[in-house]
């Protein structure tokens, strides 16, 4: 479904940015990039879900959002669009990860996610065991900072908040840490995308 399995070697630092992208557009584009540069990524890798089991509306076929999220990145040569939940026969991040971290033994991984998710992170499943599985980056969003800051996940994890300033070594650091980046924002979403009758 995805192609070839990304290839990574111990060592490498490597986003995760899970999502439908039901479409991917220039802003997963925008935010990719600020990860690769503030968090000193060797790579980004589009994780797009077969199906997100907190909504109810099933996104367009992974073929197509590949295709679409393939035309966005344009060859970019670090950012990556798979199909790796689809090969995995994941449903759940937790699940995910620990499938990545098992198959990719030595990589850093780091979770990339919108402040919009954080905002309502604690509604996914086992929430709580992804922030002690791997690094989280949260990158602005339109809107979403204040409420994303005020979340009952980064209230339970305040104290492993690590400062924007200091954003270049989450991937070294033993999780439960993270932190939210403050950059420019792209006001485009994919809920927007579909409203406007730009996609599918």
């Amino acid at each position: 479904m995805s192609g070839s399995r990304p290839y990574a070697t111990p060592g490498l630092r490597v986003g995760l940015l899970g999502g439908s992208f039901n479409p991917a557009h220039d802003g997963h584009l925008h935010i990719s990039r600020i990860a690769l540069n503030r968090l000193r990524l060797h790579h980004v890798w589009w994780l797009l879900s077969p199906g997100n089991p907190l909504k109810k509306d099933a996104p367009v076929s992974l073929e197509r959002r590949l295709e679409a999220a393939r035309d966005v990145i344009d060859g970019h040569p670090r950012i990556r669009a798979t199909g790796l939940e689809h090969d995995l026969e994941t449903v759940y991040t937790i699940d995910t990860l620990h499938a990545l971290q098992s198959r990719y033994p030595g990589v850093r991984f780091v979770w990339l996610m919108g402040a919009d998710n954080l905002a309502d992170f604690h509604r996914w499943h086992r929430w709580a065991d992804i922030m002690h599985s791997i690094p989280v980056a949260v990158l602005a969003r339109p809107g979403e900072q204040v409420r994303a800051g005020l979340s009952k996940t980064a209230r339970r994890f305040t104290e492993m908040r690590l400062p924007d300033h200091q954003a270049a070594a989450l991937p070294f650091l033993d999780p439960p840490c993270w932190t939210m980046l403050s950059h420019a924002t792209s006001p485009l979403s994919s809920t927007a995308l579909r409203a406007s009758g730009g996609w599918p």
